[in-house]
């Protein structure tokens, strides 16, 4: 199963993320299929590659629960499957 969760970069106390689409067996820092946004929370700056977002939706793809509130406030339209 994919997941659409966070990745931890940048430095110490100054974390940035990347939102990728990810295996679930995989760890947070492991190898992910795709990355598909980056998010970064000391400064509220978020890119989100929304054709890439939907297509792994589409495939089944579940996001995370923070990964879930970025794609809302972003204003992407899905439903949420719970697992």
């Amino acid at each position: 199963m994919v997941k659409l969760r966070l990745k931890r970069c940048g430095r110490k106390q100054r974390a940035v993320y990347r939102i990728v689409a990810i295996d679930v067996r995989s760890r947070r820092e492991g190898r992910d299929l795709r990355k598909v946004g980056f998010y970064d929370p000391i400064n509220n700056q978020t890119y989100l590659n929304i054709p890439a977002i939907l297509y792994f939706l589409e495939k089944g793809a579940q996001p995370t629960g923070t990964v879930y509130d970025i794609l809302n406030k972003a204003g992407v339209c899905f439903y949420r499957i719970s697992s």
